[in-house]
């Protein structure tokens, strides 16, 4: 005999495909896939805090009907229900909110849960952005996702707009040797495939692990002597984070110049969110950077 959770899920499928469907479109996704959307999607459930920031920052958050734990911007998304956490959404919570689209990150979501989405008949288009210019193509592909390419364009242009001013007003400063501590033991940090890399670089900045190949790679305490940055960044987080209290009292950490001299700068969440808010960060951590040029 079925369990109460398979049960549950059987109801909400039901109840899904009861849903009237709109004439559908074909639109590849980052990954490559072919996904069948429908014309006009109203019930959007989105897969981590950043794809809910953009469809929000495109105007479109009224369609939003499910999140993932831990979205805070803007506010009023707090409201809507939560479908779990970004490796562990339920699939009955996101099935009973009879979505039309899924939005999904490709490098934090679940493969398993697109795949069990999309056999339940619910369309998964899932984004995979590398770097800034990578975060602005996807805001432009969920536009197009969204069937808001418009919007999209003109989200884009002004985040362009913003970058070129901060680039102008950094142009010609010394580039500062900036190291992000993503955690201490291991030590963390980002590489030149991590979007906050780039980050670093437009802000006026350098990231001294920039020729790392990975995304997130762990080094030694020792490479990060030798590689001797003149700032530490650090992310205050509500969520979690490091703080430089935390660095000081761990053994090593105290020898480090930066430490010793609190080249300390901590941002707020949504330097690591790779979507349009991710613009505001940069520049205000170009003004940490770089103050006498603002």
């Amino acid at each position: 005999m079925a369990d109460a959770k398979q049960i549950t899920l059987l109801l909400a499928a039901c109840a899904f495909v009861c849903v009237p469907r709109l004439a559908g479109r074909e639109l590849k996704d980052e990954l490559g896939r072919l996904v069948r959307l429908p014309e006009h999607p109203q019930r959007v459930v989105c897969l981590a805090p950043s794809l809910t920031e953009t469809v929000y920052a495109l105007g479109l958050g009224d369609s939003v009907v499910g999140v993932t734990d831990f979205t805070d911007d803007p506010p009023e998304a707090r409201t809507k229900p939560s479908v779990g956490g970004l490796t562990d959404a339920s699939l009955e919570k996101i099935v009973s909110l009879r979505p039309d689209l899924v939005l999904a990150m490709g490098t934090l979501n679940r493969e398993e849960t697109v795949d069990e989405l999309e056999r339940d008949g619910i369309p998964v288009f899932v984004v995979d952005p590398q770097g800034l210019q990578g975060i602005l193509k996807s805001i432009v592909d969920i536009g197009e996702a969204l069937n808001h390419s418009a919007e999209a364009a003109r989200l884009v242009k002004r985040l362009e707009s913003q970058q070129a001013a901060v680039a102008a007003r950094v142009a010609g400063r010394p580039r500062v040797k900036v190291l992000f501590v993503v955690w201490y033991d291991p030590v963390v940090t980002s590489g030149s495939k991590s979007f906050l890399t780039d980050v670093i670089a437009a802000a006026g900045g350098q990231s001294v692990t920039a020729d790392m190949a990975q995304a997130w790679p762990q080094i030694s305490l020792e490479e990060v002597m030798r590689r001797s940055p003149d700032f530490l960044l650090l992310v205050r987080a509500a969520h979690g984070g490091v703080t430089e209290e935390d660095l000081a009292a761990h053994a090593g950490w105290d020898q480090l110049a930066a430490i010793r001299r609190h080249h300390v700068i901590y941002m707020d969440e949504k330097l690591i969110h790779p979507s349009p808010i991710v613009f505001e960060a940069l520049e205000s951590l170009a003004k940490q950077l770089h103050p006498d040029a603002f």
